[in-house]
């Protein structure tokens, strides 16, 4: 196979201002700016204190005989004012606990009126504070840092507009630029032919062609390791005609020096699924991206040389889908850990692209999507 890839009570219940006056008195609810501290006058009498400790504020109601303000929970706290007699000025309630709110100021004192005796001080307010107002929504966050890669494709399979115009190589052995990824087509036969986009897709055609590969995605220097890369997936979907000789693969390709490995990650074939290439060691299965995948490594010397410099034989690296899928997103990074976890450790990485290879026959494929990223 070849080289280079891709979430009160206002017990104001104002109590419903439930006051029982003997003598003719008003019954008002004047809510303070901020939480009132004060009980309100009664005639001859102190003014009953009405607490909420929602905000920190009371609601008063006059009682008569010039009786200390008694208390009790209140709602928003508004304070009644002014009875016929003069009360004492309520001492300020403490603030109730907020659930999730701060608390409230303590409210105003009530006012005076000429006449009765004082009353006594009315007692804090208790109870518990009724949740804070919500908080408004957070500003949208910006945009995340670019990724290397083409431009988001989003739902790969939802992705079914045919391809159109493009340029269209054709030859044996070359490479390019598309779409902000790199694309490259290489046979050891009579060579076939890649037609590249504006978007990150790609066509390709063949006609026993030999071992044929046709890719588009990124292009390392093999100076780093995967992980360096940060989070790496493809985006990919396809339409296929003809056939693909005695071997073909549809997934992901690339290479890595140091050690020197040539690697697949096969999602579909011309052939039946699941493939083997033959020659193979089992090292297990991962389950990735909702299917399963055989891992597989094979020693081998390829058909046109490697990527790697004074190197005739090196391995491969395969996952391969046990059920084959024509559209999708292949998290490349999960497959490389899941290999390194079987004892498969790549090297400094070269590419990662997306791959139809075939070992002859004649036909074509388009992926509408064909899109690679790595992501910080």
């Amino acid at each position: 196979m070849k080289h280079s890839l891709r979430s009160f009570k206002s017990a104001a219940l104002i109590t419903p201002c439930l006051v029982t006056l003997a003598l003719a008195a008003g019954c008002s609810s004047d809510a303070p700016a901020e939480g009132t501290n004060g009980g309100a006058t009664g005639t001859g009498g102190a003014g009953t204190v009405n607490h909420s400790g929602g905000a920190g504020a009371h609601a008063g109601s006059p009682t008569v005989n010039g009786m200390a303000g008694t208390t009790q929970s209140g709602a928003a706290g508004a304070s009644n004012v002014a009875g016929n007699s003069q009360g004492g000025q309520g001492s300020a309630p403490s603030a109730g606990s907020g659930g999730a709110g701060s608390f409230g100021n303590a409210g105003s004192s009530g006012g005076s009126s000429s006449g009765g005796k004082g009353g006594s001080s009315g007692k804090a307010g208790s109870g518990s504070g009724g949740g804070g107002a919500s908080g408004s929504g957070g500003k949208s966050g910006g945009a995340g840092a670019s990724a290397a890669g083409g431009s988001s494709t989003g739902d790969a399979c939802a992705m079914t507009t045919p391809l159109t115009g493009g340029t269209t190589v054709q030859t044996s052995n070359k490479t390019g630029k598309a779409a902000g990824l790199d694309w490259s087509l290489w046979s050891n036969g009579s060579g076939g032919s890649i037609t590249t986009y504006d978007t990150p897709a790609f066509s390709a055609a063949w006609n026993n062609s030999g071992d044929f590969l046709a890719r588009l995605g990124l292009q390392w220097n093999a100076t780093k390791t995967y992980d360096a890369y940060g989070t790496i997936t493809a985006q990919f979907a396809y339409k296929k005609t003809g056939t693909g000789g005695g071997y073909s693969y549809i997934g992901m390709y690339g290479w890595s020096v140091s050690p020197c490995v040539e690697w697949y990650i096969v999602d579909d074939s011309y052939n039946k699924m699941p493939v083997n290439p033959g020659s193979t060691t089992n090292k297990g299965t991962a389950d990735i991206d909702g299917g399963k995948y055989t891992l597989f490594t094979r020693p081998t010397t390829g058909t046109g040389g490697s990527k790697c410099s004074g190197t005739t034989s090196w391995t491969q690296f395969y996952s391969v889908r046990q059920t084959a899928r024509q559209c999708g997103q292949i998290s490349l990074t999960e497959h490389f850990k899941a290999w390194e976890a079987a004892g498969m450790t790549l090297g400094k990485m070269d590419q990662a692209q997306i791959l139809i290879e075939v070992g002859g026959g004649t036909g074509t494929i388009d992926f509408t999507v064909a899109n690679v990223v790595a992501a910080m």
